[in-house]
């Protein structure tokens, strides 16, 4: 560096900058395309296994044997090649074979979160679900893992979310805006374990925010809390305040840790209403408000949405892994969501769910 004059100097970190992100985005490339070829292999490896099975009456013990013989052959990927593995990638071939955008799917991420959705989720959407999820947000396994059993898939896409965006927004951005909401979110990283107050819950959450915002979804950027909007003749402040990026619009969202009222909608319509006119830029979609509340009447948000001219969402959260008995109202029946889950994977799905 002595070598450098002072007027080099920050041309010289420029190029170190740019020469350092390409050996990470090289490597990071790297690492995908030894995944998705592991991923062919194994799938190779699978559908030979099932066909030379059938073809010449192979029993269960040619997978031993295969095992055996690899370990010889390729003593350094013996684990790759274990008996489990082996039945894994013939499994993993039975699963996906009959269904061709799964299978586009599953070379995209890792083996080991292939074999977590293989064998913790049932059903082609909701394998789809958790599949371009893994992908598109970067989930680690134990992400996914938490993901699956907090039943994001349910709370996102089956669940009978509570808004109003068909009737405030057109019906393209309504279709994305329901799609990013979830009726009920897992917020059980804040570790709250007794009531606390509005402005704790939110620093907390400012705290966890990388988790929180696994839990939003993909799209969220965090813009800032206590966000504050100056009117001409005051000031008001915004609890969470976030841009989804695939909407284009600026997400409010207001905290509320006790039961839902009607005022809040009220409320937040106003909010939405500044951030157009003070925040919003030009090219942005209209302003999406979502209130997180501990508690709501499904009766009290219907009505109190009607009316609002703004897209208002009304969702609820969970801080526990154990559903509280207050939110159990907010989640699907079950045995409605057992029939919505059936009509969804069709005929040849629902005979496989009845026999399971």
């Amino acid at each position: 560096m002595s070598e450098l004059a002072l007027s080099d100097l920050k041309d010289y970190r420029h190029f170190l900058s740019k020469v350092a992100e390409q050996i990470q985005a090289t490597r990071t490339r790297a690492i995908r395309a030894v995944s998705k070829e592991t991923i062919s292999l194994y799938w190779w490896l699978g559908q030979h296994i099932v066909e030379n099975q059938e073809q010449h009456s192979w029993g269960k013990s040619i997978v031993e044997q295969l095992s055996q013989d690899l370990f010889k052959l390729f003593p350094d990927a013996s684990l790759g090649f274990s008996p489990r593995n082996l039945w894994d990638m013939r499994h993993f071939y039975a699963e996906y074979k009959d269904f061709p955008k799964l299978r586009q799917l599953v070379a995209e991420i890792p083996w080991g979160h292939n074999l977590l959705i293989m064998s913790k989720v049932k059903g082609e959407k909701a394998r789809h679900y958790y599949l371009t999820a893994t992908k598109t947000c970067a989930w680690s396994r134990e992400v996914l893992r938490q993901q699956i059993l907090s039943k994001a898939y349910e709370r996102h896409l089956l669940a009978d979310k509570q808004h109003n965006f068909v009737a405030a927004l057109p019906n393209h951005l309504a279709e994305q805006a329901n799609q990013t909401m979830k009726d009920v979110y897992m917020l059980d990283m804040l570790g709250i374990t007794e009531p606390v107050v509005e402005v704790e819950m939110e620093r907390r959450m400012v705290t966890k925010i990388k988790d929180v915002i696994l839990e939003l979804g993909y799209g969220f950027s965090f813009i800032g809390n206590q966000y504050r909007i100056v009117t001409p003749d005051s000031e008001y402040f915004i609890d969470l305040l976030f841009y989804h990026r695939k909407l284009q619009a600026l997400v409010a969202i207001e905290l509320k840790t006790t039961k839902f009222k009607p005022e809040y909608a009220g409320k937040m319509n106003f909010y939405l209403n500044l951030l157009d006119d003070f925040v919003k830029e030009p090219h942005e979609n209209p302003s999406i408000g979502i209130i997180l509340c501990a508690e709501r009447s499904r009766f009290d948000v219907e009505y109190a949405l009607r009316g609002i001219d703004k897209p208002v969402g009304v969702a609820g959260y969970q801080l526990t892994k154990d559903i509280p008995e207050q939110l159990r109202g907010s989640l699907p029946d079950v045995a409605k969501l057992r029939e919505k889950i059936l009509f969804e994977l069709g005929v040849e799905g629902a005979l496989a769910v009845n026999e399971g």
